[in-house]
């Protein structure tokens, strides 16, 4: 088995390949390529991900270039984990939306808009060779905006699942405050990929007993803490929100926090330059206990757990974004949408889920017509299908602001959009 993750000269790529390594009985590989265009970066990362392999005892192969058709030539499965623009690029994702008073992030509102533009045109084309080479190959997309990218990706054909760690990072967190294996646990998980809620967390399967009223009310301080939402609120809906709800529930307020402390963008390039210094050090041969502070919690067990069941046509159920084949009747068959689904070698089956509370599926109509039009944009290009897009938007919706927000995007993404 091998595979191939393009972005692999990431610094998160040691978590994922420190994933591998211990899960190697869930996803047994030959070979494993890092993709990317740094070739200076996946020097210092490729070599870390060899000694962790050592050190774990792992017997498959580690190379890497920056050769994004000889990387994914015979690969059994590629994972997608660029960024489009680097960390600059979403610096000012997170930053210029704030002079119209519009939330600023990397996945939500303008930014997120500005993001889908630059990276879906990239994916497709990465895509599009990875079809070439290998016709029966599985992309796994965790580049954000995962719900638009797979969209994309789907929309044209491939073989692809979306992923995120949003689930299974409140799996483990339950897990943890129950006392119990995470894996005892299932996420009644339902909405659109950062736009998700928890309903239920049933204790022993899917039919198992709902222990959330119970995480509720003997964690929900913790939880709330944790979510930077009241704890009044998770009491009177009796669900858990995605923590990307703050900016829908309390826009005004996130706006207001941003406007007076870096980006995450800056935090992270912080973070990344440290990380690169110690994985030049050729004594570190585990991932450092800093890397936990770069974000992504979990997602090499997400990503080995699908992939495994995507390869060895398992069955098994997963939270993945795939397409809502009437899953959710209000929405079309051919959006994404991020619930638990049987996934096998034919690709992800979403399950049945309980009728979308109209508080909830309101909110998942309007950001689904949204991400309609953000596909639409990023697909076509021009200026009035960004307008659209950004007219239609929960978070901004007012002439003024889409008009204004939409010369800005255009202005600090310019290199990327190759319409403008």
């Amino acid at each position: 088995m091998k595979l191939a993750v393009v972005g692999g000269g990431s610094t998160y790529t040691p978590e994922l390949v420190d994933g591998f390594a211990r899960l190697r009985d869930v996803l047994p590989m030959e070979e494993l390529v890092l993709v990317d265009p740094a070739a200076d970066r996946l020097e210092l990362v490729g070599g870390l991900a060899r000694r962790i392999f050592a050190r774990q005892g792992h017997p498959g192969q580690i190379s890497w270039t920056d050769d994004l058709d000889a990387g994914v030539d015979g690969a059994d499965a590629v994972l997608l984990q660029l960024r489009v623009g680097g960390q600059a690029a979403r610096n000012q994702d997170e930053t210029w939306p704030l002079e119209c008073g519009c939330v600023g992030q990397e996945t939500t509102g303008a930014g997120g808009l500005a993001k889908a533009l630059r990276t879906v045109p990239v994916v497709l084309d990465i895509a599009e060779r990875v079809r070439r080479r290998n016709p029966d190959a599985w992309i796994v997309d965790f580049t954000n905006p995962v719900g638009i990218v797979t969209r994309a990706l789907l929309t044209a054909g491939h073989r692809a699942v979306g992923l995120c760690n949003v689930a299974i990072g409140f799996q483990r967190k339950f897990a943890k405050l129950l006392g119990v294996a995470p894996d005892e646990l299932s996420l009644d998980h339902v909405g659109l990929n950062h736009l998700t809620w928890e309903r239920a967390v049933r204790l022993g399967g899917p039919d198992g007993e709902d222990v959330l009223p119970k995480l509720l009310a003997e964690h929900g301080d913790a939880i709330a803490d944790d979510l930077r939402m009241p704890r009044g609120l998770l009491d009177r809906l009796g669900v858990v929100p995605s923590y990307y709800l703050r900016y829908f529930y309390q826009h005004d307020a996130v706006v207001r926090e941003l406007r007076t402390k870096p980006s995450r963008a800056a935090e992270v390039a912080a973070i990344e330059g440290q990380l690169l210094e110690m994985y030049a050090d050729p004594a570190l041969d585990e991932k450092p206990e800093l890397l936990g502070k770069r974000g992504g919690a979990f997602y090499s067990e997400a990503a080995v757990d699908l992939t495994s069941s995507l390869l060895r046509d398992t069955g098994e159920v997963r939270i993945v974004n795939t397409f809502n084949q009437g899953t959710l009747p209000f929405l079309p068959d051919d959006a994404v949408i991020e619930v638990p689904a049987a996934v096998d070698g034919r690709g992800a089956s979403p399950l049945p889920v309980r009728p979308l509370e109209p508080l909830y599926a309101g909110l998942v109509a309007h950001v689904t017509a949204y991400e309609d039009l953000a596909l639409e944009a990023a697909l076509k290009g021009g200026r009035e299908r960004v307008f659209d897009a950004l007219l239609a938007h929960p978070l901004i919706g007012q002439i003024e602001y889409a008009e204004k927000l939409t010369d800005t995007l255009i202005a600090h993404n310019r290199e990327h959009l190759a319409w403008a």
